[in-house]
């Protein structure tokens, strides 16, 4: 419980809660402390959102299928992060997408009796909680306008971009498999390949199991 506490403690949103306090909803149930292996399920798409979740610690991502049945990352969220928040009182309070832990995680549950509690009785709570929820929605919806519309070649370029600037570096270092990149960006195993052969072909790129190098700007 130490850890858990610790954990707990530095949390932004969670600055404004006494130890002594937080350690009395954990007694009454109305806080529970959840850990989550590496690839399990926190959320499945359309599962109701019935508490508010805080990420203490580790990798969560939330996912989606297309149509065409890639597997797209939306977001990748981490310690501080919330879940849920701009669902739990929604009129529809449902999850559109899947959430998965990508790395061990240790999420804080917080009932949404007790959460509403906490808004009336500390407005210091309440306003961190409006500025992490507020924050949240609008990297999400850019994160989603991000993947709308790209090609695979934009998609492809737009990560070796960020990663070179990352790494400061032309010759960028594969952090994840080929398989994970495809995942990311919401494409086939297949398609990225076959891109990234055309890619090389046009001059723009040199690439092999564990890099990528870029050759030229994007025109």
């Amino acid at each position: 419980m130490n850890n858990d506490q610790e954990l707990m403690e530095q949390s932004i949103l969670l600055n404004s809660l006494a130890s002594a306090e937080m350690n009395t909803y954990l007694v009454d149930g109305s806080f529970k402390i959840s850990t989550y292996g590496k690839n399990k399920i926190v959320h499945l798409m359309g599962e109701e959102c019935v508490k508010l979740e805080i990420i203490l610690a580790g990798q969560v991502v939330v996912e989606r299928i297309d149509q065409s049945g890639n597997l797209m990352t939306v977001a990748e969220l981490f310690s501080d992060d919330l879940l849920g928040g701009n669902l739990l009182f929604s009129k529809n309070p449902y999850y559109p997408m899947t959430i998965t832990a990508k790395q061990p995680a240790v999420i804080l549950e917080i009932k949404k009796e007790r959460l509403f509690q906490l808004f009336t009785a500390n407005h210091v709570f309440l306003k961190t909680y409006l500025e992490f929820v507020s924050d949240q929605a609008t990297l999400l919806g850019d994160r989603i306008k991000h993947y709308v519309n790209r090609t695979i070649r934009e998609s492809i370029v737009s990560f070796l971009e960020y990663e070179n600037k990352a790494q400061n570096s032309n010759q960028i270092i594969l952090k994840m498999t080929k398989k994970a990149l495809a995942e990311k960006i919401g494409v086939q195993r297949t398609s990225l390949s076959r891109e990234l052969a055309k890619m090389k072909k046009d001059g723009l790129i040199l690439y092999d199991r564990k890099t990528i190098t870029l050759l030229k700007k994007r025109e």
